[in-house]
């Protein structure tokens, strides 16, 4: 006799689907996450939150912040998913064709100070990761006047001229003589990173010197200094971990960073993985440098003199009288990239309005350099800086006090 079916309720079954949906649902989800977290990573990477957010306004990524050129001033866009004035109702190709080729959905190009020459570097899945991690971020309806450039430079047009002599699209592509951490850092240093954009000079047109890779250049009032491993001017006495612990925490045994660059580390490469760090230190060391000889100023040179007269004083409380400085604190101007740069205003920049350091979670004290611009006059300003360029066998040209003057003129006319 067979036994009676046994009965599943309807609420037992309904339960077992619901849990099966469940399952998917939890799937599916994990698979967003994924993209929207290497997203997360590569926006990061790129510092957008940089350009993209007015500082204090606690409005992430919602634009609005005046971005430097030396052709004016462009205000950065809004990108965050708002349908009105932010990327909301952008589709994934509109967004891609912007970040990698520099087009907006309009058609009409983008001006290299969002730097899509180098975000091409980027392949269509990272762009479509960074999409998803900006669409999941709160919508802000900001509506922003980006072209803010001054007549001819406002006429977009003329981008298609300087894409044609300066823009090479494609993604990166390894190099197979290179390890895969070699790798790695060309990819995060030419792409995402974007570091020629700011430490690679300038034609007059406002693109790449491609002769002069990462050999310092101009950016909002700052000279940013050479990154190569030049030995003179560049990162040559610097080792690899010196570098990956300067963009981790703002700090290295030789110096601090200050400036734009603080604001690099404090929003993009403190957040990166020690390994990309890593990878990031080691590129650069295989980098060249190629600062040419120049001769040191004779330690009997009465600039030479004054200027160690002044360093004594002012200067070697901190520094300290062999220029060492402290690690993790005070700079090592005996080892400073910075200090002996070919332009030297970064230098008397510091020297005249004092600068606050980075604070990182791992390094937060940011300490600062006080301003000296009322107490040293331009003689003496000129002096201490000659003396410290050339006084640890790493010789500089010597700086001026036209060069201190036409420093002071420049800041009186800037805010930041």
């Amino acid at each position: 006799m067979r036994k009676p079916m046994q009965k599943i309720s309807i609420g037992t079954a309904t339960a077992a689907l619901i849990a099966m949906a469940g399952m998917n649902i939890a799937f599916a989800g994990d698979q967003d996450f994924s993209q929207i977290e290497k997203g997360r990573y590569l926006a990061t990477a790129s510092d957008c939150v940089s350009c993209h957010t007015v500082p204090g306004s606690g409005k992430p990524f919602a634009g609005g912040r005046p971005i430097e050129t030396p052709f004016g001033n462009i205000t950065s866009a809004n990108i965050t998913p708002d349908n009105d004035t932010g990327i909301g109702a952008w589709t994934e190709a509109q967004f891609n064709n912007a970040v990698r080729n520099g087009i907006r959905p309009d058609g009409s190009r983008l001006y290299p100070a969002m730097p899509f020459t180098a975000y091409t570097k980027m392949s269509r899945k990272d762009v479509s990761a960074i999409r998803a991690y900006l669409m999941s971020i709160d919508a802000v309806h900001n509506r922003v006047k980006s072209n803010t450039l001054p007549f001819p430079f406002n006429i977009r047009a003329a981008m298609r001229i300087w894409d044609a002599l300066y823009f090479t699209k494609g993604k990166f592509k390894p190099d197979p003589q290179k390890s895969a951490e070699l790798n790695r850092g060309a990819f995060l240093v030419e792409g995402p990173g974007h570091c020629a954009a700011c430490h690679t000079p300038k034609s007059f047109l406002g693109g790449d010197k491609s002769s002069e890779y990462l050999q310092g250049s101009q950016l909002q009032g700052w000279v940013t200094p050479n990154i190569t491993d030049d030995k003179t001017s560049g990162l040559g006495t610097w080792s690899a971990d010196d570098i990956a612990t300067y963009l981790r925490t703002g700090h290295n045994r030789i110096t601090a960073a200050t400036g734009p660059m603080a604001e690099e580390v404090e929003n993009s490469s403190s957040k990166m993985t020690d390994g990309d760090l890593k990878a990031i230190a080691a590129y650069l060391k295989s980098v060249p440098g190629n600062s040419g000889d120049t001769q040191p100023i004779k330690a009997d040179d009465p600039v030479m003199m004054a200027g160690q007269a002044i360093f004594h004083d002012q200067c070697s409380a901190c520094h300290s009288i062999d220029g060492k400085g402290v690690a993790q604190l005070f700079p090592s101007l005996a080892d400073s990239a910075m200090l002996r740069s070919r332009d030297p205003r970064s230098a008397i920049r510091l020297v005249l309005r004092g600068a606050r350091s980075a604070s990182t979670d791992k390094e937060p004290t940011a300490p600062g350099m006080p301003s000296f611009g009322r107490q040293l006059n331009d003689d003496q300003v000129a002096a201490v800086l000659t003396y410290a360029r050339n006084a640890w066998g790493r010789p500089a040209p010597a700086v001026t006090a036209a060069d201190v003057s036409s420093a002071r003129r420049q800041l009186r006319a800037r805010t930041d």
